[in-house]
């Protein structure tokens, strides 16, 4: 088997949505919050810390980019048709007492990049208004913008072929 390409299987989509968000929960929960995946139109995750008695409702988008799409934006929110994503999602954030945050799992051949930030830091530095969709960037200049914003945290993963073959 070539390592050296991603084929997606007939569930890949559900199974990296999920991953994402199970990524995210992990390192909420290893930064002191208690989480929570729930199924609620809006948000994927619940996650509060004592601490500092912050609440996060977070909405998470997850893909895998392959070949000549790495570098492609992962919609966020969208308002196309009717839709209102955006409003969805901070409904549910009323509804449970919690600040919409904004988590981007994006995996690509050789690498992952997981982000988490709040819909206020989104809305103030990423955010283009009037489109139908809100979208994360994911070329070069903006990767390189996220890394330098505190208020964007971010994880890499670097998959290396190990001593594994099908």
């Amino acid at each position: 088997m070539d390592h050296t390409a991603i084929v997606k299987g007939p569930r890949h989509q559900k199974i990296i949505g999920e991953f994402g968000e199970l990524l995210i929960c992990n390192w909420l929960s290893r930064s002191g919050f208690e989480v929570e995946v729930i199924d609620h139109t809006g948000i994927d995750i619940i996650a509060y810390h004592r601490g500092s008695d912050k609440r996060l409702g977070i909405t998470i988008k997850s893909r895998t980019r392959t070949g000549d799409r790495e570098n492609s934006s992962v919609n966020v929110f969208s308002y196309q048709n009717g839709k209102d994503d955006r409003q969805k999602a901070l409904d549910a954030c009323k509804a449970f007492n919690c600040e919409l945050w904004i988590g981007i799992y994006v995996e690509a051949t050789d690498y992952a990049d997981l982000y988490l930030t709040s819909e206020a830091n989104y809305d103030a530095k990423y955010r283009k208004p009037k489109r139908a969709i809100d979208d994360w960037k994911m070329g070069p200049r903006h990767l390189k913008t996220y890394a330098s914003d505190p208020a964007v945290q971010h994880l890499r993963f670097v998959f290396q072929e190990g001593n594994w073959s099908w």
